[in-house]
């Protein structure tokens, strides 16, 4: 692992962020983890998860419904991820820690596991952002170059065509590959995982015993192996191209910018937070709905900034962050639809397979 070092002796901008931030909770008197909001996402798309899950399996419909459902599963699965995981396991879904352990552990449900996302996501993605050589997020050579730094191949020419194949195929590759890679390497890209407590090893275990036996050996039994395996490719396709593409909209795209940490020794010469307005974009901030669905990642910048603000906060905050990015000179990277930064995400891998 590259030493990748930021200049924040003088961190002016986030200092006076933050103390705005800070403000409008005080003023308000709110909390900023998550509230009765949040709470009502959570039950309502847990619950609809469970309903289509039993439906297929003991209603078993025709199989156009069947093949509807579990498309709509994959998307349902999505988004307990953006939304009940995502917040959980950054720590603001609640004020208890033990209620923030519980619901992080949706990601076990999913197929994933808490303990190496955190690492993966907290720690490395949200303090090295689009930094090659240490986010694992932009890490997906050879099979595709998201950054000018890294070694351009024959085939990433096409690579704004066939990473579609590779998005679809994101999540059944993340839970059956890329999260046993990381346990028995214990490393995630190029940061080692120092030690991995009895309790996570148990709970890593046994949580993927039970996708086994919840996606596959019972629905096998109940629906037969053609059904079971044409249902699941299906729930991990709208499943994986869902996590993928909102991951990378807010990332891999024209505006956002990259730093290229393949030497020994890398000194940032900004501030972390700078860091992160620069390599970060919103989009579709003023669709209620996508905002909805996304759980607030579609406001990334305002994400960044403040990891452990549950995402039901981030409309109000971001007008805040608009303000001061404009007063210290900074770009407030937005796309004002989720097709904009879609067009711009895939301009973009187009551009890096030919430049």
């Amino acid at each position: 692992m590259a030493n990748v070092t930021f200049n924040n002796k003088n961190s002016v901008f986030y200092d006076s962020l933050k103390s705005r931030v800070d403000k409008y909770f005080s003023d308000h008197q709110i909390k900023k983890t998550g509230n009765s909001f949040l709470y009502l996402k959570t039950l309502i798309l847990i619950p609809f998860a469970v309903i289509i899950y039993y439906s297929l399996l003991i209603v078993q419909p025709s199989a156009i419904v069947s093949l509807v459902l579990c498309a709509v599963l994959g998307l349902t699965l999505a988004c307990i991820g953006f939304n009940v995981m995502h917040d959980a396991c950054h720590g603001s879904y609640s004020s208890k820690k033990w209620v923030n352990e519980l619901m992080g552990l949706s990601l076990n449900f999913l197929g994933g596991n808490a303990f190496i996302w955190k690492i993966k996501h907290n720690i490395i993605h949200h303090t090295y952002t689009n930094v090659d050589g240490v986010d694992d997020d932009i890490a997906k050579m050879p099979l595709i170059r998201q950054c000018s730094s890294q070694k351009r191949m024959a085939a990433h020419r096409y690579q704004h065509v066939y990473s579609l194949i590779i998005y679809a195929l994101s999540s059944f590759l993340w839970i059956s590959v890329m999260d046993f890679m990381k346990y028995f390497s214990k490393k995630v890209y190029t940061t080692p995982i120092h030690r991995i407590p009895p309790r996570e090893h148990l709970i890593f275990w046994l949580s993927k015993i039970l996708y086994v036996v919840f996606y596959i050996l019972l629905p096998v039994y109940f629906l037969g192996f053609t059904s079971w395996i044409i249902g699941f490719f299906v729930m991990h396709v709208f499943m994986g191209l869902s996590l993928a593409i909102v991951f990378q909209l807010a990332h891999v795209v024209e505006e956002a910018s990259f730093v290229d940490a393949n030497s020994a020794v890398v000194r940032i010469e900004e501030e972390w937070a700078i860091h992160q307005v620069r390599t970060t974009a919103d989009f579709a901030t003023e669709n209620k709905l996508v905002s909805w669905l996304l759980g607030g990642l579609n406001f990334q910048v305002e994400h960044h900034l403040f990891p452990k603000v549950s995402h039901v906060h981030y409309p109000a905050i971001r007008k805040i962050v608009h303000e001061v990015c404009e007063i210290h000179g900074l770009k407030h990277i937005n796309y004002p639809t989720m097709g904009s930064a879609i067009h711009s995400h895939f301009r973009f891998m187009k551009y890096l397979g030919r430049n």
